[in-house]
């Protein structure tokens, strides 16, 4: 049998050296067109990568809104987080509330679907508890749903009743709670009509605990409608509110405001709104700057939103109970904010590559005097290409359907692999 033949030396590029002694003319030649082509190349990346930067997501750095500074200015702030829901869409495919003659069976109840970020309460308070002449009967049954073809024209949305009826020395009450606890700075935004029946407090609020709450509570009982007086009780509910018997009214420092609406809110449905950013709180009713409050009643920790409509009949509050059932109307939920959560801070840092890039940072649409229905019917959940991992319901089936685009741009990658391998393989049959 014959040896095994050596093998083949490794074949080795030439030094330059070597090349520029035998082959000058050739790899001149051959340089100058690598040089062409890549200049060309270069040319192209250079146009790629100065040209006009796109988010890969809507939004992805946050939701920039209009804040009152307190000295009539009007400045900006940015918000991480989403929070929307358009509860007069949830309640066009839920069952209607019993109380609406839709042809239903009275027995049936309201519709108690889950409602996605949203939990309805269950408790009970004792009348001490409760501080007034009845306790108060928090049932999940009493936060439904009023569907378009059963409620008067424009009155879809989610309802929050108040009973006429006592039970067990308690008024039946309702309370629907946001499922997130990390709402720190933010705006909050509540589209309600409050019920005009006596006797009963509406109340959209920012909770911690009972020493950090942020109040805008309407008394029914204070409407008069034949001089047009509508007030809105806007509250910092503080330490000092709680050792005076949770009445912020005796505490000073501007925490109370009693401030009349310009609007009837039991005839239609007006946007009611709080900021809460450091160290200052601002109250809204259809964008219109109500009332400031500052100094150490601010709160200063995360917490949830809340939508209660009560009565206990304390005569220097809520009076009633109401003398028939009564409803709080609810179209629309929008909260922009910043987590207290670590993770919700480490998302947004990884998806916000670039804020200035165009589509990166959404506005805020704002309700005000001739932008109230265009704002009003705005949803960020409703258009396609919206950053993900945010807390929405009640978007459109389109909006629904559709999720972020999260692939990355290949445009300068493809390039450069290509020149990569091109050079590379000239080189080759170069030498």
């Amino acid at each position: 049998m014959s040896p095994p033949l050596p093998l083949p030396p490794p074949r080795r590029r030439p030094p330059l050296a070597d090349l520029l002694a035998t082959n000058v003319t050739p790899l001149f030649f051959h340089l100058h067109l690598h040089l062409h082509h890549l200049l060309v190349l270069l040319l192209i990346i250079i146009v790629v990568g100065y040209a006009p930067r796109t988010a890969r997501a809507d939004c992805e750095c946050g939701y920039l809104a209009a804040v009152h500074g307190g000295d009539s200015s009007n400045r900006r702030a940015l918000f991480t987080d989403l929070l929307e829901t358009d509860f007069a869409r949830l309640a066009a495919g839920a069952r209607d509330d019993d109380d609406h003659d839709d042809g239903d069976d009275d027995d049936a109840g309201p519709d108690a679907s889950p409602i996605e970020g949203w939990a309805r309460q269950a408790f009970n308070l004792t009348r001490e508890r409760a501080r007034g002449e009845y306790g108060e009967l928090f049932a999940v049954e009493n936060v439904g749903f009023v569907a378009a073809a059963a409620a008067k024209k424009g009155d879809a949305g989610l309802r929050l009743m108040v009973r006429a009826e006592i039970v067990d020395g308690m008024v039946p009450v309702a309370e629907l709670d946001t499922q997130r606890l990390d709402l720190m700075w933010g705006t909050f935004r509540a589209m309600m009509k409050v019920s005009s029946v006596k006797g009963t407090c509406a109340a959209f609020f920012w909770y911690f605990n009972d020493t950090q709450e942020i109040d805008m509570e309407f008394l029914s009982k204070d409407f008069n409608a034949s001089n047009g007086s509508y007030p809105v009780n806007l509250v910092l509910q503080s330490r000092e509110a709680a050792a005076a018997g949770h009445d912020a009214s005796g505490t000073g420092g501007g925490h109370f405001v009693r401030a009349l609406l310009p609007f009837d809110p039991t005839g239609d449905f007006h946007e009611y709104r709080i900021d809460y950013l450091p160290g200052r709180v601002t109250f809204y009713a259809d964008g219109e700057p109500l009332a400031d409050m500052e100094g150490a009643a601010v709160p200063s920790s995360p917490g949830h939103l809340i939508l209660q409509h009560w009565s206990n009949g304390n005569r220097y509050w809520s009076g009633g109970p109401p003398a028939e059932d009564a409803s709080l109307l609810v179209s629309y939920v929008k909260a922009y904010f910043n987590s207290s959560t670590a993770q919700r801070r480490r998302d947004w840092e990884a998806r916000c590559r670039d804020p200035t890039a165009p589509g990166a940072v959404c506005e805020i649409p704002d309700v005000a005097p001739g932008n109230w229905s265009a704002a009003a019917d705005w949803f960020f959940a409703d258009h396609a290409n919206m950053t993900n991992n945010q807390t929405a319901s009640g978007q459109s089936e389109e909006a629904s359907s559709s999720s972020p685009s999260t692939e990355p741009s290949w445009s300068i990658i493809i390039i450069v692999c290509w020149l990569w391998l091109w050079l590379a393989a000239e080189f080759a049959s170069a030498v």
